[in-house]
């Protein structure tokens, strides 16, 4: 236990190459990074590169990071090889280009460290160097989520569109650049919109919001002739600056030769900022949290404890465990703490009529309960007051929710999401109402869980899911965004409340930001009273 308290920070390291060995025949070696350590005197792989096409002195984009203990030697070995595409990284002698040896400290003390690859039994291989630069990541340094896309960029290719990139070069003091990201690449496609990526705040801008960073979008090329498309010049500040103006942030991509030679020249392409889930939550976003849970007879009494509803003073029952592992997450996002709580398929008092949306508190008024332990509570002291009848329609707590939604979308602005979350044991009894409900709500700034409780058939929630096709409403009108996850709790009886709640909540952020993007409604400035709002994600 002590040496994990030990750590002292961890390191950054990028690395590139020059004159590597050619061993291809027709083209230029392709080449990869494997990053080894030693333990226990056997040499581990840790991570690797990204595979360069047809380039003998490649800057990886990869950071490769390590966990730094000052106290102990820590033994690196760089292997550079020749990949050969699906076949992967090779262990041939004849595609290894080249490796190098060296300690976390000495990258650490020098910051910059160029050394000769070595071929097999100390032999050089020819003039091929490998560079590797550090960087500590400090505690204070966050990350950054950045993603962006692009409109309209010049078509650089004759018989299909550009295959566009985008690279970040932190512009250092000595005017040296350094690669911090390269994207992936966007096949046939002039409005890309590229995968959102973390980085670190050191690595981007030395943790200076006002340092300059020069931003390149390439055509792709297989044989490593990357066509030039434009570039911009932008600091981390006005990344994150123009959005409080309720402004999109974007940039011209501009070709410089074109500028000069061709007179009516406006520009190569937009490049737009995407905002993130953080983003938004940094906002003032406030996701507001509803629970509605089933209580239609197949449950069976809960007095017996055969129910899936049976309170056992020893150990909470699914519905429970569902409720806790998903609720716990959300409850950090919401800053009230309370949570709308209801019940569908009872009988309640006081004349027993069936309800398919009733407050468990049975407070028509406000159906908010203080907390998760405040559902909890309700849930159970509900219990015993109300007849467990049928049948099991969901469509009704849809629409209640969605009308909230609805005000929400009103105010033009993203203030608030809502998450309902739906616990049940069976199958919906009113399929084509629930479909219809959920391709209204795919319009509005709600997003659906379905927890599966018990052993039932579930095969229908799967359809509601819209993973393996298309959810349509009975009239066959698509869902505007996918915003159903669906879950079998059973498949995760034996694992731990996180992984329940990694599983549904993973969609989420994804679903936040598509709504907001959609609108075309940006974040909002960052709250000043909120601790972690100077800089990135609160790690």
């Amino acid at each position: 236990a002590a040496a994990s308290l030990a750590v002292l920070s961890k390191v950054e390291l990028r690395v590139s190459c020059r004159h590597l060995l050619d061993r291809d025949t027709l083209n230029k070696s392709d080449p990869c990074v494997l990053l080894l350590m030693q333990s226990q005197g056997q040499w581990v792989e840790v991570d690797r590169s990204e595979v360069i096409k047809s380039n003998l002195n490649p800057v990886f984009a990869k950071i490769f990071t390590v966990d730094y203990y000052f106290e102990e030697v820590q033994k690196l070995r760089f292997e550079v090889y020749d990949s050969h595409g699906q076949a992967g990284v090779g262990t041939h002698d004849d595609d290894f280009l080249g490796g190098m040896e060296c300690t976390v400290g000495q990258i650490v003390a020098q910051k910059r460290v160029t050394k000769p690859l070595f071929l097999k039994y100390g032999k050089f291989a020819g003039k091929s160097t490998i560079t590797v630069i550090s960087e500590e990541i400090s505690g204070n340094n966050g990350y950054v989520e950045l993603a962006f896309r692009a409109k309209k960029l010049d078509d650089k290719d004759l018989f299909s569109k550009s295959d566009p990139f985008l690279e970040i070069y932190r512009i250092d003091d000595d005017s040296s650049e350094q690669l911090v990201y390269r994207t992936e690449v966007v096949k046939n496609n002039l409005s890309p919109i590229w995968e959102p990526f973390k980085v670190s705040l050191n690595s981007l801008c030395s943790c200076e919001e006002k340092r300059k960073l020069r931003c390149v979008v390439w055509d792709y090329d297989s044989r490593g002739k990357h066509d030039f498309i434009g570039e911009f010049f932008t600091t981390f500040e006005e990344m994150q600056k123009r959005g409080c103006r309720m402004l999109q942030v974007q940039w011209e991509c501009m070709n410089p030769k074109y500028k000069i030679k061709k007179r009516n020249y406006k520009n190569s392409g937009v490049i737009h900022r995407v905002y993130s889930f953080l983003d938004y939550i940094m906002g003032g976003c406030q996701i507001h949290f509803t629970v509605a849970i089933d209580f239609t007879a197949s449950n069976g009494d809960p007095r017996n404890s055969c129910s899936l509803h049976y309170i056992n003073p020893y150990q909470p029952n699914e519905y429970l465990k569902a409720l806790v592992a998903v609720g716990e997450i959300c409850q950090d996002y919401d800053s009230d703490k309370k949570f709308s709580a209801l019940g569908f398929g009872a009988r309640i008092p006081p004349k027993y009529e069936v309800s398919h949306d009733f407050a468990i508190n049975f407070n028509p008024d406000n159906d908010e309960c203080e907390g998760i332990q405040g559902v909890v509570e309700s849930y159970q002291s509900c219990l015993p007051k109300i007849q467990l009848y049928g049948p099991t329609n969901v469509a009704p707590i849809i629409t209640k929710v969605a009308r909230v939604a609805a005000d929400e979308e009103r105010t033009k602005e993203a203030s608030q999401y809502f998450i309902l979350l739906i616990l049940t044991d069976g199958v919906v009894t009113d399929m084509a109402d629930t479909r219809e409900a959920i391709v209204r709500a795919s319009y509005l700034p709600m997003s659906i869980i379905i927890v599966g409780v018990g052993n039932a058939d579930f095969t229908d929630m799967q359809i509601l899911d819209g993973d393996d096709g298309i959810l349509r409403s009975p009239r066959g009108e698509p869902v505007l965004r996918d915003i159903v996850q669906f879950v079998p709790f059973r498949d995760f009886k034996n694992a731990s409340p996180t992984a329940l709640a990694k599983c549904v909540l993973a969609e989420v952020p994804k679903q936040v930001v598509e709504y907001y993007s959609y609108k075309a409604f940006p974040p909002r400035c960052p709250q000043p009273h909120t601790p972690d709002s100077s800089l990135g994600s609160p790690q």
